[in-house]
């Protein structure tokens, strides 16, 4: 393909460069030619104002006083003829001798009446620029003056000004080559060496494996701005028809990302919550030959198996919560049965009944608080957690059984709020988190408050940022965001304040009349 733009390039410039000569042939030629007319209209009006010329036009010999002297004019001018004649055309002077007394060849015009005029004609020593030009005495035209230059000397004039036109096209059309060969070479550079074929197939090849892999994939270039993106890219980022050519800052992408990909870091596998979808995003530089090109972004879903994890870290805990009870209750049977050994039966109707009554408290005050078995069986279980971890947590208000608000949305966003809020209590000192339900008025409010070290101001809107990374919260702003996704989904938000044990206290607040759209 370098080849044959090299190809056409070099014609192009052949034809610009021939083209050019012609026309620089032909202006140059019709500059002599009016520069001959000139110089004979010049030489005539001069010859016709001179006094020889003026009386020895009205003398009985003019031509022995005009031929000497009309041949040293022209002789002196450098033209090809002058020749003085009558009104009746009779020549008085000429080149060839023999020519005088024989009529003049050519027009007149208005030289008869006064007025020069100038014309080509062939004559007798062949085609001429002349100009024939009145000779007055006492007031009437006496006389005429022809002079011209023949169209042979001044072709001559322009052979000899060829060369230099010549030397200047010679030199147009080397720029030329050297440009054509410059634009050639940069072509080649910029393609790789690949030919049109070549090209063409990669081309295919690639647009059929962007549409057919099931990775977003979305490239940007060493300017930011989009450059490529696939089907499954455009539908996880929500991205607009428009997209390639904008900079990445405005596609409403999760700023982490956008920072990692202006900085050119690496990032594997990071995760993002954006809309309703939780998405593992990893961006790396791209380079050739040695030279950053650009970034290179893959997108994937993992908004089902977030989802699944969920459940599984859900059950994962009550099974944890169970083998810590099943270990405390065989403490508990060793305590009975040896107290009934030591024959204190009573001690030990009284110890087991305690026990009894205060798990069966417990479990009748979350029941009775919530309605939801499910929400109820996370409570149960964060419950016995708490306790394993000496974590003091206290359950307060309730929800009733239909809340309007689907029972894996409510896990969601209390299960991941507890989990935040123990996590912020690990190392503080009193360990209390107090969990707050409210489902009146159409509404479903979840307020979770920790005895933690808080959040800071600076910090409070970011853990809820939209595509908040589980990175840049050590490993807790995953379920803040999607406590976030959920809220956004029901019409509501969440809120981030002091809370009165000392720590941080996040809000929820869900409107139970909308509905969220499914995942797409």
């Amino acid at each position: 393909m370098a080849r044959q733009i090299l190809g056409l390039q070099v014609l192009v410039v052949l034809v610009l460069v021939v083209s050019a000569l012609a026309l620089a042939a032909y202006d140059a030629r019709r500059d002599v030619l009016d520069n001959a007319a000139e110089q004979g209209l010049t030489v005539a009006e001069s010859l016709a104002d001179s006094p020889t010329v003026r009386d020895a036009v009205v003398s009985e010999d003019p031509s022995s006083v005009l031929q000497p002297y009309a041949e040293e004019v022209r002789a002196d001018t450098d033209t090809d003829f002058v020749v003085v004649m009558a009104l009746d055309r009779t020549r008085y002077t000429h080149p060839d001798p023999e020519r005088i007394g024989q009529k003049f060849i050519g027009d007149l015009g208005s030289a008869p009446q006064g007025r020069p005029f100038v014309q080509e004609y062939a004559g007798t020593l062949g085609p001429s620029v002349r100009a024939v030009v009145p000779v007055v005495v006492d007031g009437r035209v006496a006389a005429l003056v022809s002079v011209g230059t023949t169209l042979d000397r001044i072709d001559q004039q322009l052979v000899g000004d060829l060369p230099t036109i010549g030397v200047a096209a010679l030199g147009t059309l080397a720029v030329g080559m050297a440009g054509a060969w410059l634009i050639s070479r940069r072509l080649r550079r910029q393609t790789h060496g690949m030919g049109e074929r070549e090209i063409t197939r990669m081309y295919e090849y690639y647009r059929a494996v962007l549409h057919a892999v099931r990775e977003g994939l979305l490239l940007v270039d060493e300017h930011d701005r989009v450059q490529l993106v696939n089907d499954e890219a455009r539908r996880l980022l929500v991205l607009p028809d428009d997209v390639v050519g904008r900079p990445l800052q405005e596609l409403g992408l999760p700023p982490g990302l956008v920072e990692a990909v202006l900085d050119d870091a690496t990032e594997t596998d990071d995760v993002y919550v954006l809309g309703q979808q939780v998405l593992v995003i990893s961006s790396a530089p791209a380079y050739w030959g040695g030279q950053e090109v650009g970034a290179v972004l893959t997108v994937r879903d993992r908004t089902e198996l977030q989802t699944v994890t969920g459940e599984l870290d859900l059950v994962r805990g009550l099974t944890e919560s169970l083998r810590a009870q099943n270990h405390e209750a065989a403490n508990r049977l060793h305590a009975v049965v040896s107290l009934i050994e030591m024959g204190r039966h009573e001690q030990a109707v009284a110890f087991a009944t305690e026990e009894l009554a205060v798990a069966q408290s417990l479990a009748d005050e979350v029941v009775g608080a919530v309605e939801e078995p499910v929400l109820a069986a996370l409570l149960l279980g964060k419950t016995a957690q708490a306790a394993e971890r000496g974590i003091e947590l206290r359950i307060e208000g309730g929800l009733g059984p239909d809340v309007g608000v689907p029972p894996r949305e409510l896990v969601t966003v209390v299960g991941n709020l507890i989990d935040n809020a123990f996590d912020a209590v690990t190392d503080a000192s009193p360990r209390a988190v107090r969990v707050r339900l409210d489902g009146a008025a159409g509404r479903v409010r979840v307020e979770v408050g920790d005895s933690g070290p808080g959040v800071r101001p600076q910090d409070a809107a970011r853990v809820l940022e939209r595509g908040w990374s589980t990175k840049a919260t050590q490993g807790r702003g995953l379920g803040l965001a999607l406590v976030g996704q959920v809220a956004r989904q029901h019409g509501g938000g969440v809120e981030v304040d002091r809370s009165e044990l000392g720590g941080a206290r996040f809000t929820v607040v869900l409107d139970t009349q909308v509905r969220p759209e499914p995942a797409r």
